[in-house]
């Protein structure tokens, strides 16, 4: 494993930021191995139906091939999947190559394992099927009467639909296609069976301690003969957090021909195998009394999901606590199509269900004429309202005081269509964003050497949100060390425990390990030096810096005291977790987006100007990483809002734009000034650290401000994401 210390030119800078620049970070589908051979996957050109005939026998007798691997010849061989006829198994993934049946497009039907990618592409290209077909559904509109209620997702708080009753209400729906992870780095793994019980697999993960279950489940092995290892990871956006049938096509395809084996996946293949943002219909009623008090809020969202599964988010959750409100009832159902299975991205759920609750407030503050901060600072709740307990912090109207001035909301005309701009229409939008402030359990091992370098090890991956950078940076700042005096290890499950990368909670639990193991080993440094030097020193007696510590104005090193100790090394793990605060009170991290964006007046192209983003999320731990995250999920948004949408073929029930040409994420071009606001100020409750998340609320909201600017430029209230210059269409005005 790379060493993720040695060249680092400042402080806030990235651990792994010139490795990755200069090419020597080594990501899952480039380690060499001896004996590698390459896979290449066959897909279904059917939605539904059967498979009838898969002609292999060309395929396998081409160049270099070694195997090709398909339901024919699977049988049960893989012992986790023989154990039951389900479809599915952990955690609701779809088994590869296990029967003839075709559950969407794009689905694998056969892997080709050759000597060299090139021939295994030929190999591959040579495989025939032919199909007993059935009548697909892949169309959410026309498919809403087979919906289905998840058991525990409806909610219902004092009277269902009271917004009826309000003085002034407004209903409307809201609609979202599918957004596709798509992140630099392909899905991608190299398998390699060091012997039949021995498994080491190079991966593109989350959470390498989750994928090593998985593999190890597979054959039922003991997951400590199970080792994975990711400590680069390009970028998922919630992808990696299952373990996709892609994989298990790898490590099977490994464990038969005994041979090491690598296989990554193609863009267009990536719209079908890692999962996606789910297309999603909402209807909102909001009602409130003339003076803008809220009196009832009802949410109903219908989201889609495989065939195979019933994948949930958090679609409505935010709208029942994020204001102040008597009455409030949601509905969350699930529409199954024949499509591949979806899984969560930036801003789980929350994104989706924020977009239509914020769009419905500015709707409605404009129906009352009211200003819209002032609107929600008017049904601004001090305490949850769905369990009646208090936040741990929230200064959300911190976050409106300061986006608003930043971005001089209070100088905008608030009518619609008034404001011009070198030729252009001008738009301001605000709207919130929330997400669950989590902590899990963590481990991490500090270790201080002979030459004064500490080492911080914990087994969380780094999906580009610079984890290391945080692990250093609370190391830093409980020694009073300098970066390069710190070296971070991470990503392989031969290093501490840690949970998967995901859910905006990894400096909230990894960044509490790391405090937490540094306190433990100053601890143990008190220890040492009363047994070394016959003292009875206290801790509080040590004041630690860079190169040691002082007592009571003498200078000890850790060199030094290490030498007197004749000791090569310090080293101490720790765990850390949550405790009874979370019976106490509530954990949420706030964000505030503000948009200006400026319309053509004849077309309707939209161009994004100006974004002004303002955080709660307790204590920033490295300030330049932060702002990196904040700005990434303002890019994500702005495709959320702009740009992003997987268009099928309901003909054949295929997507029409699998590909960089015809499925538009934003590039340069598209990206304004982004200003990142942090109120900065430690939760006090929710760890050591103080720190809260923030990898989600960075997106969540983004996309409602600018529905809510365009709205402002043009007078064009437009429901449907991505909003595209035809919805807009000022020219029929």
């Amino acid at each position: 494993m790379e060493n993720l210390l040695n060249l680092i030119p400042d402080d806030t800078d990235r651990t792994d930021g010139i490795l990755k620049v200069t090419g020597g970070a080594t990501y899952s589908a480039e380690y060499k191995i001896e004996g590698l051979t390459y896979g290449v996957l066959v897909q279904s050109t059917i939605a539904k139906g059967k498979i009838t005939v898969l002609e292999t026998k060309k395929a396998e007798g081409a160049p270099g091939v070694i195997k090709v691997l398909s339901h024919l010849n699977l049988n049960n061989s893989v012992p986790r999947y023989a154990k039951d006829d389900n479809v599915t198994i952990d955690r609701n993934i779809q088994k590869v190559f296990y029967n003839d049946q075709v559950y969407f497009a794009g689905q694998p039907i056969a892997l080709v394992i050759a000597d060299t990618y090139e021939r295994a592409v030929y190999a591959a290209s040579l495989i025939k099927a032919n199909y007993q077909e059935e009548k697909h559904h892949t169309y959410l509109e026309k498919n809403l009467e087979n919906s289905i209620s998840p058991e525990g997702k409806d909610y219902l708080r004092n009277e269902k639909d009271a917004y009826k009753n309000s003085e002034v209400y407004l209903e409307a729906e809201y609609h979202q296609l599918n957004n596709i992870h798509n992140p630099m780095e392909l899905g991608s793994i190299t398998a390699n069976w060091e012997s039949d019980e021995k498994l080491t697999v190079y991966d593109k993960t989350q959470g390498v301690f989750g994928s090593q279950k998985h593999y190890a489940g597979l054959y039922g092995m003991d997951s400590k003969n199970v080792r994975v290892i990711a400590p680069f990871v390009g970028g998922a956006f919630g992808m990696a957090l299952h373990t996709w049938p892609y994989q298990d096509a790898a490590v099977i395809g490994a464990k038969i021909t005994k041979l090491p084996l690598k296989l990554m996946l193609t863009r267009m293949q990536m719209f079908t195998m890692v999962g996606y943002r789910p297309e999603t219909k909402q209807f909102i009623g909001i009602g409130a009394s003339k003076d803008g008090v809220l009196n009832g809020i009802t949410h109903n969202a219908w989201g889609v999901t495989s065939t195979y599964d019933n994948f949930t988010e958090g679609t409505v959750g935010g709208t029942q606590f994020m204001y102040k409100c008597p009455n409030v009832n949601t509905q969350y159902k699930l529409v199954k199509l024949d499509v591949s299975n979806p899984i969560w991205m930036r801003g789980p759920g929350e994104a989706t269900g924020m977009f239509a609750l914020e769009c419905a407030m500015d709707e409605l503050a404009f129906k009352l004429n009211m200003d819209p901060i002032a609107f929600r600072l008017k049904n601004y709740a001090t305490v949850h309202p769905v369990n009646n307990l208090p936040w741990s912090s929230k200064f959300l109207d911190e976050c409106y005081e300061l986006g608003a001035k930043k971005i001089g909301w209070y100088n905008r005309n608030p009518k619609p269509k008034s404001m011009t701009e070198d030729g252009m229409l001008v738009g301001y939008g605000m709207a919130s964003g929330v997400f669950n402030a989590g902590r899990g359990a963590a481990t991490a091992r500090v270790i201080l050497d002979e030459n004064g370098k500490l080492t911080i090890q914990s087994a969380i991956t780094d999906i580009g949100p610079g984890t290391g950078v945080m692990m250093k940076s609370v190391a830093m700042d409980s020694f009073k060390m300098d970066a390069i005096q710190i070296i971070v290890e991470l990503g392989d499950t031969n290093l501490p425990p840690a949970p998967t990368q995901g859910g905006s909670n990894t400096t909230s639990s990894v960044g509490s390990a790391v405090y937490d193991a540094c306190t433990a080993l100053k601890e143990k440094m008190v220890e040492v030096y009363n047994q070394s030097f016959g003292e009875q020193k206290v801790y509080d007696d040590f004041k630690f810096n860079k190169e040691g510590f002082n007592i009571k104005g003498k200078s000890f090193s850790y060199v030094d005291l290490l030498k007197k100790a004749g000791l090569k090394e310090l080293e101490v793990t720790r765990e850390s977790r949550s405790g009874t605060e979370r019976q106490k009170y509530v954990f949420n991290s706030f964000s505030v987006h503000f948009t200006k964006v400026h319309v053509h007046p004849l077309t309707g192209m939209v161009k994004v100007k100006e974004v002004v983003c303002a955080l709660d999320a307790g204590k920033i731990i490295s300030e330049k990483q932060a702002r990196s995250q904040m700005i990434g999920g303002v890019v994500g948004g702005i495709g959320m809002a702009l740009t992003e949408e997987g268009v099928y073929d309901h003909r054949y029930g295929v997507y029409t734009n699998n590909n960089f040409a015809d499925y538009h994420v934003p590039v340069h071009a598209d990206i304004p000034p982004i200003d990142v606001l942090f109120v900065n100020k430690p939760d006090p409750y929710i760890n050591p650290i103080g720190a809260k998340g923030l990898g989600e609320v960075s997106i969540i909201g983004l996309a409602p401000s600018i529905a809510n600017a365009i709205f402002h430029a043009t007078g064009k209230r437009v429901r449907d994401l991505p909003i595209t210059l035809d919805k807009i269409a000022i020219w029929r005005d």
